[in-house]
């Protein structure tokens, strides 16, 4: 059995590729895994607020000095990071938007980066404390950034192994379906190579 949590970033709920995609992984997985239970997080359907200086000051304030109005305010990321570190499986839903992540992703993650809960900096620097889990992060981009030459352009990927490898987290899996504003032939071959690369982690 295993606790998946899945978090959907894309602003589009008809046609988006990201959705579709991984929608399909998690059903596969089900069926692979039928105990397993998964909680969803759509952040278009349920944004979560962007970082304010009161968020801030209300982080960095020991809990046990926090002021009722504080406690209220860091309900949100506290109950963000409880869903992150109870799930062994993480699926992300992560179109490309102007060469990085959707705001809402932004905004989700600057939520669960959290000093003392999330990371810590110690003697030798910065450590991750979200462990021993797997993230699989499914792209959805209109030209192909993985390789050729506007791989210098991808802050996509390199932004979010950057942010979870702080955190800790090092079993990443990228299934990026590319290419898709390049025609109907583009979108074909990069819906076959994604369904492909999911049976083959089904599998695995």
């Amino acid at each position: 059995m295993s606790n998946i949590l899945y978090i959907n970033s894309s602003v589009r709920n008809t046609g988006s590729i990201s959705r579709q995609i991984s929608g399909e992984f998690i059903t596969k997985l089900k069926a692979a895994q039928p105990t397993s239970t998964v909680v969803e997080r759509d952040l278009t359907a349920h944004p979560v607020p962007h970082l304010t200086e009161q968020m801030m000051g209300a982080y960095f304030t020991p809990a046990d000095q926090r002021t009722a109005a504080q406690n209220e305010t860091v309900k949100v990321s506290d109950n963000l990071v409880a869903e992150i570190m109870a799930a062994d499986i993480v699926i992300i839903a992560a179109p490309m938007y102007n060469f990085s992540v959707s705001s809402t992703l932004k905004a989700w993650i600057d939520h669960i980066a959290r000093a003392g809960l999330t990371f810590k900096y110690g003697a030798n620097g910065p450590e991750g404390m979200v462990k021993r889990k797997k993230f699989y992060i499914f792209t959805a981009r209109g030209g192909v950034y993985s390789d050729g030459p506007a791989k210098a352009m991808d802050f996509h990927e390199t932004y979010l192994r950057a942010v979870f490898g702080f955190l800790g987290i090092t079993d990443i899996t990228f299934i990026h379906s590319e290419g898709l504003a390049m025609g109907e032939d583009a979108v074909n071959t990069a819906l076959a190579n994604s369904r492909t690369a999911i049976a083959g982690l089904v599998a695995a």
